[in-house]
């Protein structure tokens, strides 16, 4: 350190790296057909908006008929080109047949919803001498490829992930009562005004996969207004919405939850955030006052039980026990009441998002308990039993979501089982899980609005993360009946999954190793795609992890070193060197 001398500023040793913006080029004066389909490739990574470029490279019939915003391919490593014949003449000129081949990794659709994907891209693409071009005839395509079609890394350099906001079918808030939201996650253009694109896309209506067990508050058809160029909040954070006169007659209290919905979709998709949002019906009038944060809050609460206070694990004497959400202590105390006393071993446990009742699976796996965080509280009789000769195949641990419903699986070879407990008890629903085939499941996570349910299944010796879709059909004379529908492999890069936590509305955690890899921890989204960058530090011989809906909070997982914690921005730290079973709330 010097002792003398005038302090001076000095740069940083490292700068973040400038956002890369590509601008398409026109095609060249007596381009060949090679030169076209590469420049036309390239034109569909670069940042025009309306692809108005890449239309350069077609004939004028071509770019009518082409619709870039109907689907998105991505490939692993790019289109491959290859010339296959001249290709048969059209309107007396000369033709090219070329085909777009690529390992296709996932599609986006028009709704703007991510689908992963396994298989071969093999795709058509024909030239003809288009004498319309001025100073021609020159080489064009004449039939282009079906929507956009891109590699992994421009994919990821061109798009964002965001999740718009619907309100879960059965809880449709109405006379002061609130509602549940559910995380829609849709992928937009991040460099094309990507405000007034999602905005555009949380009119239009839930994905085709989510649609079936949510719905919107907007009436149905309406749209931003005619004119409206571009959305951005002012220079004190409102957003003004104008919508066509569709939702001219919407009462007050809908105009807040329509307003709501915007807010949520909305809040990380600008630096500062949005603070307020001002819907305008068709005439330019206000259709009700500008709605803040803390309204939307009181209206449909983004979370729907609140934060976490605790992170809880099973002790070394199998006692279930609580750290304050945001110690930097390491010292736990047991809960409230039967759980925390240790008279009943467990070996998993779950807590409700309110804090106030857990449930606990005994040291052997054959039985559930549900009981009070209350000193003094007791546990009365198993609410489930399980038949199974093996421990391994008895019941998993269980879950809570954001309604205080109780989920829980029976690993039961002889009679595999998805069980609901309404308000934690009375008698276990059977859920249906359509499409599991042989598969069982393992462990079972539901999301805080009851609407979707992470599972990991175990088929021909693998465990593999599915996302299904919770949906309640109202029985004529009895409860709903409760069904879960369209698994989709949600971590399609991990050749197996071993642990896994929701860690957001859209987000999970999970635990695992991709084919011939190493393990590793990641985040994923619900929708199966995977954020560039969620890779986490590695830890050795992880088992168990659990994140809170927060991202504030740390990830608490079980590892070779015991209860480890992972606070943001820091490395994973050692709570208790004797621990199982950590979990959040839910």
């Amino acid at each position: 350190m010097p002792d003398t001398g005038d302090v001076r500023g000095v740069e940083p040793s490292q700068r973040p790296d400038a956002q890369v913006r590509v601008f398409a080029m026109p095609p060249p004066k007596d381009a060949t057909p090679d030169e076209i389909i590469q420049g036309f490739l390239e034109a569909l990574t670069s940042d025009d908006p309306q692809f108005e470029m890449a239309r350069k490279y077609l004939t004028r019939e071509a770019s009518r008929n082409w619709h870039p915003e109907s689907s998105t391919t991505v490939l692993a490593d790019g289109p491959g080109t290859e010339a296959t014949d001249r290709g048969s003449a059209q309107d007396g000129q000369p033709g090219r047949n070329w085909l777009l081949t690529g390992r296709e990794v996932a599609e986006v659709d028009g709704r703007r919803a991510y689908t992963p994907r396994k298989s071969t891209y093999s795709e058509p693409v024909h030239l003809s001498m288009d004498p319309d071009v001025e100073g021609g005839p020159e080489w064009r395509i004449d039939r282009p490829p079906s929507g956009v079609v891109l590699g992994e890394s421009d994919f990821q350099r061109i798009y964002r992930s965001v999740s718009k906001y619907y309100y879960a079918a059965d809880t449709v808030p109405s006379d002061g009562g609130q509602g549940d939201v559910v995380a829609d996650p849709v992928y937009v253009r991040e460099r094309i005004d990507p405000i007034t694109q999602t905005v555009r896309s949380l009119l239009e209506g839930p994905t085709e996969w989510l649609d079936p067990a949510v719905t919107s508050l907007f009436p149905k058809g309406t749209r931003l207004a005619a004119g409206t160029k571009g959305l951005a909040p002012d220079d004190q954070n409102t957003l003004t919405v104008p919508l066509t006169r569709q939702a001219d007659r919407v009462d007050l209290r809908r105009c807040k939850l329509m307003a709501t919905q915007i807010l949520y979709t909305l809040e990380d998709l600008t630096p500062a955030g949005i603070e307020e949002v001002k819907l305008l019906r068709s005439d330019g009038r206000q259709l009700c006052p500008p709605l803040r944060e803390d309204d939307a809050e009181a209206a449909a609460p983004h979370r729907t039980a609140g934060q976490a206070r605790y992170q809880y694990f099973l002790d070394g004497q199998r006692r279930l026990v609580r750290l304050f959400g945001t110690s930097t202590g390491h010292k736990a105390e047991p809960v409230p009441g039967a759980f925390g006393e240790g008279g009943r071993k467990l070996r998993a446990a779950a807590v409700s998002r309110e804090e106030d009742k857990a449930a606990g699976v005994s040291l052997d796996g054959r039985s559930l308990y549900v009981g009070s965080l209350v000193q003094g509280a007791e546990l009365g009789e198993p609410v489930i039993s399980s038949s199974a000769k093996a421990e391994d195949n008895r019941l998993t641990a269980p879950s809570w979501d954001g309604r205080g419903d109780l989920w829980v699986a029976d690993r039961d070879p002889l009679d595999p089982q998805l069980y609901l407990l309404e308000d934690g008890g009375g008698t276990p629903s059977p859920v249906t899980v359509a499409g599991l085939g042989k598969g069982r499941i393992q462990a079972v996570r539901v999301a805080a609005d009851g609407v979707r349910i992470a599972l990991l299944v175990a088929d021909e010796g693998k465990k593999s993360l599915r996302v299904g879709r919770i949906q309640r059909t109202p029985g004529e004379n009895g409860p709903a009946r409760i069904s879960v529908h369209q698994l989709r492999t949600v971590a399609p890069q991990m050749e197996e999954v071993t642990a896994m936590s929701w860690a957001g509305g859209s987000r999970l955690v999970v635990v695992g190793r991709e084919e011939g890899g190493v393990q590793q921890i990641r985040y994923v989204q619900c929708d199966g795609s995977a954020p560039a960058g969620g890779v986490l530090p590695g830890l050795t011989g992880a088992e168990e992890i659990a994140a809170a809906e927060d991202e504030r909070l740390p990830l608490i997982a079980h590892s070779d070193d015991g209860i480890v914690r992972l606070p943001p921005g820091a490395p994973w730290q050692t709570v208790v060197g004797e621990g199982t079973a950590p979990v959040y709330p839910g």
